[in-house]
């Protein structure tokens, strides 16, 4: 039989409305409270009725999440950072995941905005952010993530990838790398575009480009084909992330190229896989679970406390970890 928000309290003994309370605003109850209510809603066996909450309120206590690539390590850790954060605060998150696609977004941020998301959490797929206008339009709010603001009245989150760039590059030029290939996703993404922007700093004689359909281990491979195949190997290659990188290892190995004797490797995320690969990856690190943790802050406390919610945009700086890559 269904357990009632009545029986609940009872059982609890508190009014309804401290058990409505737990369920919708557990900030606003006292831990000791919330303790025997949630305590009591496990023994009874209560279950919400999820949609009846959302047509009485006119939204949810559910958040979206969007990313680029849910494959990629990365947004994994944003990810953690985001669920901690909502479901302390009483929030459920729906994740979606672009593939780098404008039409899947889209069809992703539909599916939200029918569900009745409080708000999203995004990172783009390309520079086109109309649609999050419309979202903002239909009363969800929006928080970018791991991207730069978008207009002064909204939320964002982001790292300083032209600083991570230079660095990456000033870094391999210290140690004497002459000619430097950067390998990268498509140039489309704004983050490959940043860091490219960033290399080119630290070296303005030129940077040989490596333009790749996808930023996975496999393309890495690929590019590491690519540069043997050419029969002119640079000094040095920067990819513009650590799954890149981790393939374009493999390549040059299997190619018999030592690394980083003949070829230095720097890659940029400095996931848990840089430092345990065959020869440990210098990479640029990225607060990532912080990124998820302070957006999803931001985005919370905008959708509750909308009128003394201030807009914040966040850049966080990059950090070069220096391992047994590069030379």
């Amino acid at each position: 039989m269904t357990v009632s928000i009545k029986e609940v309290a009872e059982h609890a003994g508190v009014s309804p409305g401290t058990v409505s309370n737990v369920l919708n605003r557990p900030d606003k109850v006292a831990a000791a409270t919330r303790s025997r209510v949630e305590a009591a809603i496990r023994e009874l066996g209560f279950v919400r009725h999820g949609s009846a909450s959302t047509l009485r309120a006119g939204h949810s206590r559910t958040i979206g999440l969007s990313v680029i690539d849910i494959g990629n390590p990365f947004f994994t850790d944003v990810a953690a950072g985001v669920e901690d954060v909502a479901s302390e605060l009483g929030y459920a998150v729906i994740l979606g995941n672009s593939a780098g696609s404008r039409v899947k977004e889209e069809r992703n941020l539909l599916v939200l905005a029918e569900q009745r998301v409080r708000g999203v959490l995004i990172t783009p797929s390309d520079e086109d952010l109309a649609r999050l206008d419309r979202l903002r339009e239909r009363g969800i709010h929006v928080v970018l993530v791991d991207h730069p603001p978008h207009r002064p009245d909204q939320c964002s989150v982001a790292v300083n990838d032209l600083a991570g760039g230079r660095a990456a590059v000033e870094h391999l030029v210290g140690r004497g790398s002459e000619r430097v290939a950067y390998v990268t996703g498509p140039l489309t993404i704004r983050q490959c575009q940043d860091r490219l922007a960033g290399a080119r700093l630290a070296l303005p004689a030129g940077i040989e480009v490596v333009e790749m359909g996808a930023m996975n281990a496999r393309a890495g491979e690929q590019a590491a084909a690519k540069l043997v195949a050419s029969g002119e190997l640079p000094d040095a290659v920067f990819c513009a992330n650590d799954l890149l990188a981790l393939g374009m290892l493999r390549g040059l190995l299997q190619a018999g190229v030592r690394v980083p004797e003949q070829v230095s490797l720097v890659g940029y995320d400095d996931i848990d896989f840089a430092s345990a690969s065959a020869v440990s990856l210098t990479s640029i690190r990225q607060p990532t679970y912080q990124l998820g943790k302070v957006a999803t802050e931001l985005l919370l406390d905008e959708c509750d406390n909308p009128v003394t919610h201030a807009h914040q945009q966040i850049m966080f700086q990059p950090e070069l970890i220096v391992r047994e890559s590069t030379r």
